[in-house]
């Protein structure tokens, strides 16, 4: 498990409300990141830990190369809570386990992405992008998302005030992306001279 002094950052926050725009700024400042969504794309792929148990509980979503199509099995369980869940059992462990073998092979700050409340050490600082709901649906909206579809993801995260008890620091995404960078760097400063 990680040792205190490997300085890991957690960044979470809703669908579009900014955490990529964060991470990339903490990477610039000198941290190394990894992101929880590009961990379960991998083992959802056909050599992945979750592939064998998806395919098992929801063989429709296999595609004609013998893929998992993500965005069939997102349309299930972003739909029904209760698929959410199996499918979080068969991914969480597997996403938790990597985050963490990561983050102790590190040198130096580690930035972590994640859109859901992870059973990750509680020593890791957490970092809280917020922002306005009918905000971060139009900013999925504009990556290719419908309003609904991004509606129903958001329904399925954590609640505002979820993240606002789990966060050390908040960063409001209101303003443009340079206002954003501007916060993060400030957070970024906040958190390395509590070091």
């Amino acid at each position: 498990m990680t040792e205190p002094n490997n300085l890991v950052i957690l960044v979470c926050g809703g669908i579009g409300a900014g955490k990529s725009v964060v991470v990339d700024e903490f990477v610039r400042m000198g941290a190394s990141a990894i992101e929880a969504d590009k961990i379960g794309h991998q083992i959802l792929r056909p050599e992945g830990a979750a592939y064998a148990d998806v395919v098992e509980r929801w063989p429709q979503v296999l595609d004609a190369g013998g893929e998992i199509d993500r965005a069939a099995l997102g349309a299930i369980v972003f739909s029904d809570p209760h698929e959410l869940v199996h499918l979080e059992v068969m991914t969480h462990p597997e996403i938790v386990r990597t985050i963490v073998e990561f983050t102790d092979a590190a040198d130096g700050p580690v930035v972590v992405e994640v859109p859901l409340a992870l059973a990750l050490p509680d020593v890791w600082k957490v970092v809280f992008v917020d922002a306005p709901l009918d905000v971060r649906l139009d900013r999925a909206h504009q990556r290719g998302m419908s309003r609904g579809d991004a509606r129903r993801r958001a329904n399925l995260q954590p609640d505002r005030e979820t993240w606002l008890r789990l966060a050390d620091h908040v960063i409001v995404n209101d303003g443009d992306l340079g206002a954003l960078r501007e916060r993060s760097a400030s957070v970024w400063q906040t958190i390395m001279d509590a070091q």
